[in-house]
């Protein structure tokens, strides 16, 4: 009877062990088996994908036409960047030229008021000049006024009466004209034959006319306090 129970009892182990190794063999061909299945599904995707990619067609798919609309997108910045930087140029050109410009016209300037400077200059010394030769003028015309009145001074008695004799011996009355103080007379240059018109306080060579009437005719007076008079019996 023991004997018979050892005998299921080995039986027994013998189908655990058995029935252990052919499910593991079992179980190592299925783990094999989805691996395989794995790879080749992996496989498969990988040449679907690459087909995909090598058959995919750009042209007018909408990638390409963002694409497309990006670069239109850059190229209207960069247009737009190019035209204001061609603008600024020219504004930076017409700059130039304006400043070429000004700095013409200021040397222009600066030659015209160099010529004006130049020209007041000449104007200066040229009134200078003339304004010496009027001092010279003057300092001679004083000094032959101081020796005419030296000589005046000298002058004698006969010599005097002989100077108011000049005024009756060079002219002669013509007529007197006009009306109480408005009175006007008419003499002539007896050397020259030339008519004057002279009225009170009018200067004939040196002699100032004092008064006119019909009566005594010209009165003349000089600087002495002499006078003399012309009238028409002195042209007689």
């Amino acid at each position: 009877m023991q004997n018979k129970n050892m005998l299921v009892v080995l039986f027994a182990l013998f189908g655990m062990v058995f029935f252990d190794a052919s499910y593991a063999e079992n179980a190592d061909v299925f783990l094999e088996e989805e691996v395989v299945e794995n790879i080749d599904e992996q496989a498969n995707i990988e040449n679907v994908a690459a087909a995909a990619i090598e058959n995919y067609d750009v042209e007018g798919s909408l990638f390409q036409q963002i694409t497309t609309l990006e670069q239109e997108k850059i190229l209207m910045q960069l247009e737009k960047e190019r035209a204001q930087l061609d603008l600024e140029l020219d504004r930076l050109a017409a700059e130039k030229i304006k400043l070429h410009m000004e700095i013409d016209t200021l040397s222009g300037r600066a030659e015209q008021q160099q010529q004006e400077i130049e020209t007041q200059k000449a104007k200066l010394e040229a009134e200078a000049v003339k304004l010496e030769r009027e001092k010279e003028r003057l300092q001679e015309e004083m000094q032959n006024k101081e020796t005419n009145k030296n000589t005046g001074a000298s002058v004698s008695v006969s010599e005097k009466t002989q100077l108011l004799n000049d005024i009756a011996k060079s002219y002669r009355l013509v007529n007197v004209v006009g009306a109480g103080s408005q009175l006007q007379a008419t003499v002539e240059d007896l050397s020259s034959g030339q008519t004057k018109r002279v009225s009170v306080g009018k200067v004939l060579d040196g002699w100032k006319v004092k008064s006119i009437s019909l009566d005594e005719g010209v009165v003349f007076v000089n600087d002495e306090g002499e006078t003399q008079n012309l009238n028409v019996s002195n042209g007689k």
